[in-house]
Parts: C-alpha cells; sequence; structure tokens
C-alpha cells in the first residue's frame, strides 16, 4: 500500500483547511468490543514498512480480512511518510471498521533517532485510530511471540509460519504483515485468557 503525489497533496489540503477542536473527537462515541465476533486491527509501526493485519474472531474462530503493509520509499522525506500512513490507516479504519487497534509495544532501543522516528510513525496510526474513536492497546513483542510459539526471543520465521497456520493461510504473509497479524492474534489470546500480562490500553 503506498500513496500518490495526488494522494498527499489532498491531505495537505485537509489538515490546512480545518482545525479540529479536541472536543470534536470527544464526541466521538468508543466502539463496544465482543470478543466473541470482534474485528481486531494489529499494527507493526515503521516508517518505511509498517505492517497490518485485520482478523476477524468467530467464537472460537479467527480469520484474516486483510494484511499488508503501507510502504514509503527510501527516497520519501519523513513527513510523507507519515502522510502515507495516515491515510493508509485511515482506508484500513474505514473499510470493515475494527473494534479496536492493537500496536506492538515499543521496545528499548540504542540508537534514540531509530527510537524517535519509530515513536512518530506510531503516532501517525494512533491518530488516526483515536479521531475515530476506536480503543488502542500495545503488547510487548516478547509477549507477542511468547502467546503464539511459546518463546519470547522467537524469529521471524518461526511467527510467520505460525500465523499462517492459525489463520489457514495459503502462504506466509510478509514478514511485517505476519508481524501485525501475530500481534492481532495474541489480543484475542488475550480475552481467552491465554496471556497472562494484559495489554495496556493507549
Amino acid at each position: 500500500m503506498g500513496i500518490k503525489k495526488s494522494q498527499f497533496e489532498e491531505l495537505q489540503k485537509r489538515l490546512k483547511s480545518k482545525l479540529v477542536q479536541g472536543n470534536e473527537v470527544d464526541s466521538v462515541a468508543p466502539r463496544p468490543f465482543d470478543p466473541a465476533a470482534a474485528v481486531i486491527l494489529g499494527i507493526d509501526p515503521s516508517l518505511r514498512a509498517s505492517g497490518f493485519g485485520k482478523i476477524r474472531l468467530a467464537g472460537r474462530t479467527m480469520k484474516a480480512i486483510d494484511y499488508g503493509v503501507i510502504e514509503c520509499p527510501k527516497s520519501w522525506p519523513k513527513s510523507r511518510c507519515l502522510g502515507a500512513i495516515l491515510l493508509g490507516m485511515e482506508r484500513l479504519l474505514a473499510e470493515d471498521p475494527p473494534d479496536c487497534c492493537v500496536f506492538e509495544g515499543l521496545f528499548y532501543s540504542q540508537n534514540l533517532k531509530t527510537a524517535i522516528i519509530m515513536g512518530e510513525a506510531r503516532g501517525a496510526s494512533l491518530a488516526a485510530a483515536g479521531s475515530r474513536g476506536i480503543d488502542s492497546y500495545e503488547l510487548a513483542p516478547r509477549k507477542v511471540k511468547q502467546a503464539l510459539v511459546g518463546f519470547g526471543g522467537a524469529q521471524k520465521s518461526a511467527i510467520a509460519k505460525m500465523v499462517q497456520r492459525l489463520l489457514s493461510l495459503d502462504q506466509e504473509p510478509m514478514p511485517d504483515a505476519a508481524d501485525a497479524l501475530a500481534i492481532a492474534i495474541a489480543f484475542a489470546f488475550e480475552h481467552s485468557g491465554v496471556i497472562l500480562h494484559p495489554p495496556v490500553r493507549i
């Protein structure tokens, strides 16, 4: 999923045309969450390749609705990438709206610049969800891996294989998309009492 120049310009116009007051966001009612029949959107934030994975729960079964990556070329400046992430999230939230969004929690990074960029990418996605009144949560990366494969230091390939198996996919999803689906699945497990440490609301 990418963004065209015309879409980026349209986003700039929308941002300049109107200031959104805080009470406008407050007026958006949160979506009720029914763990027996919910739509969960998992997000693995990144400036260049934000993974997303949307699943639907039906009793004790899970089905993938949509998954992929919001990609931004290396030639794009950071501001355009953040715009693309925001627009991509708005599309995901508009099409079969999720009952909640679940983000991969921030992890310790020795590179402060990288941590700041990751936080900005995550912020663009959070803003899109918050503006629609959709509750957002976060799960630590190790907790997601623990929930899916029983080991907090599992490799990406192991996560992708388990995601494929749990969702009965024809093939393994791309790594970033697999991580996002894993986050959504782990959140679903939490509502079944599998994860001992509950997700943090953000």
